[in-house]
């Protein structure tokens, strides 16, 4: 069974998966692991960043890693990034797949992978993709014997055919990997934002490598990528997404997945940093976005890039601006950062990890009743049109991740909005609770002979 994010599988080793463009390589990896991870179209080039999973197959766990298709002769900016990814990550492996179409035969692309991968002097695990008929296959596959890498394997990433077999001989080839050593959690933190925000270029600014693909066209991230950073005693999982765009604007196949995934990576992370292109500012779309993280419950922080652009421009007052403009998430703080300069960069871990903490916060229940009940002193609770007035019990947690906070009190149907964000400001001034939301939810107190009475936040 495929698992993913944790820390730990960095001990684990690492299989990746290369070849030309076209030949199969993401139906191959979402086989492996077992699920739709990587976007599969009929189309050169879809896979553009190194895509991570883990592996279980017969006790043994392994990385698995996606790749884009190297090709051969002169290329633009976009493809020698995509050729520099699939080089990095062939220098890194532990096995190689090397992945060929059987009904293609040897192209010259094809030549130049191997070659690539005869001087990388890594083991290398010849398969040929789309061997659907055993009675002819086996004579096809002959003619890749002149790469020099051995006799190739013949699967069908897409029926299935022959994958058990393969995944047999990688655990066969394979180095043990050590134990895992007992370590804190990590902190899981999802990039998103517009397209072209410059999200690849902050965790590229984070991790020091080029990790992910830098393009000035939008879209360029089509995967949720997983990689792993520590710093000091602290272990984080950078999260890279694709831009989300407005749902209306999503046509194509590629870019409706990219979104899904995008939807999926805020729905696993600890904490979601909004980045925003600082020269455009809050956006609708930005507001869209908050809005979905808020929903999901993540903790958040904003990161305003390209300020090395916004020279002469007033700190306080563009602040004041972009709080107003995402005001449903005020909890969130925001750093005003600078991929290309650095500026504030590293400042989104310490952030991030601060609000991971508030997000997973465990509050007492007497401090946290003693807050409540100075609140409820300070500010008289609403009442209803027939003079009900609203008493507040006592407060309990009830979970975390976000805090939930249960307030028991006698109509439920009475806690207004206003009032409900008025405790929460003063939870906020009494707790440290920066960059995570909190649901406030109302119960009736049980009474005899009564039911009790619910009132969600």
């Amino acid at each position: 069974m495929p698992s993913s994010g944790s820390a730990d599988e960095a001990r684990w080793p690492l299989v990746a998966i290369v070849g030309r463009p076209n030949v199969g390589k993401s139906a191959l990896f979402n086989r492996l692991v077992g699920r739709r991870v990587a976007i599969v179209e009929d189309q050169p080039g879809v896979t553009r960043d190194r895509l991570y999973e883990t592996v279980e197959w017969g006790g043994r766990r392994f990385r698995l890693v996606d790749t884009g298709g190297i090709v051969e002769g002169p290329a633009d900016r976009m493809q020698s990034q995509i050729r520099r990814q699939a080089e990095i990550a062939v220098a890194e492996a532990d096995l190689i797949v090397f992945l060929v179409d059987l009904h293609a035969g040897v192209l010259p692309d094809d030549d130049e992978v191997a070659d690539i991968l005869r001087r990388s002097r890594r083991p290398v695990l010849l398969v040929a993709n789309k061997a659907d008929d055993p009675r002819t296959d086996a004579t096809a596959a002959t003619d890749f014997l002149v790469f020099g890498l051995g006799e190739p394997m013949l699967v069908s990433a897409i029926h299935g055919i022959g994958t058990g077999d393969l995944l047999d001989e990688v655990c066969l080839r394979l180095p043990v990997a050590a134990e895992p050593a007992p370590d804190d959690e990590s902190v899981r933190i999802a990039f998103v934002g517009k397209p072209n925000v410059g999200k690849s270029s902050l965790v590229n600014t984070l991790l020091g490598e080029e990790r992910a693909i830098v393009h000035d066209a939008p879209g360029t991230t089509r995967d949720a990528t997983d990689t792993d950073l520590r710093t000091g005693d602290r272990r984080y999982v950078l999260v890279d997404t694709a831009g989300l765009r407005r749902r209306a604007r999503v046509h194509q196949s590629v870019e409706y997945y990219s979104a899904t995934r995008t939807e999926r990576a805020i729905e696993r992370a600890n904490v979601v940093v909004l980045v925003i292109d600082a020269q455009a500012g809050v956006v609708d779309q930005d507001q869209r976005i908050a809005q979905l993280v808020a929903e999901k419950g993540r903790a958040m922080v904003i990161a305003v890039n390209k300020w090395d652009l916004m020279a002469g421009t007033d700190t306080r007052t563009y602040a004041k601006k972009l709080l107003y403009d995402l005001r449903h998430v005020g909890y969130a703080r925001t750093l005003f950062v600078s991929a290309v300069t650095g500026r504030n960069v590293t400042k989104i871990l310490d952030a991030a990890a601060k609000a991971d903490a508030a997000h997973r916060i465990a509050l007492q229940t007497s401090p946290l009743n003693k807050v409540i009940e100075a609140a409820e002193e300070a500010m008289q609770p609403p009442a209803d049109r027939v003079g009900r007035r609203l008493k507040i019990y006592y407060a309990t947690q009830v979970g975390s991740r976000p805090p939930v906070v249960a307030l028991f009190v006698n109509f439920p149907e009475i806690v207004t909005t206003s009032y409900r964000r008025y405790l929460e400001g003063k939870l906020r001034a009494a707790f440290d609770l920066d960059g995570t939301p909190i649901r406030l939810v109302a119960r009736a107190r049980r009474r005899s002979g009564a039911d009790s009475r619910t009132s969600g936040a």
